[in-house]
């Protein structure tokens, strides 16, 4: 079937273009490790989203729970937590 270099090489380039482009219609792409990425999915987004809030509201109790003598200013901080909802 192949009976030169060059024909070798075209169909070479011809099967990893024919590749990508599969690879690209249907969402599956790769890093530049090789390592697979998951498709974009808004299901997956929205929980990046949440997991960020959720990430934020830690880091303020953190800060409320090592801080001393921050009475009022605790209650102001709760209350702005409970309105971000």
């Amino acid at each position: 079937m192949f009976n030169n270099p060059f024909s070798m090489v075209v169909a070479i380039v011809l099967i990893v273009s024919i590749a990508s482009v599969l690879r690209a219609r249907y969402g599956h792409r790769r890093n530049r490790h090789g390592h697979d990425l998951p498709a974009n999915d808004p299901d997956a987004d929205r929980l990046r989203a949440e997991i960020q809030m959720l990430k934020e509201r830690v880091a303020v109790l953190e800060r409320i729970a090592t801080d001393s003598n921050r009475g009022v200013v605790l209650d102001r901080e709760i209350e702005a937590l409970r309105h971000r909802d």
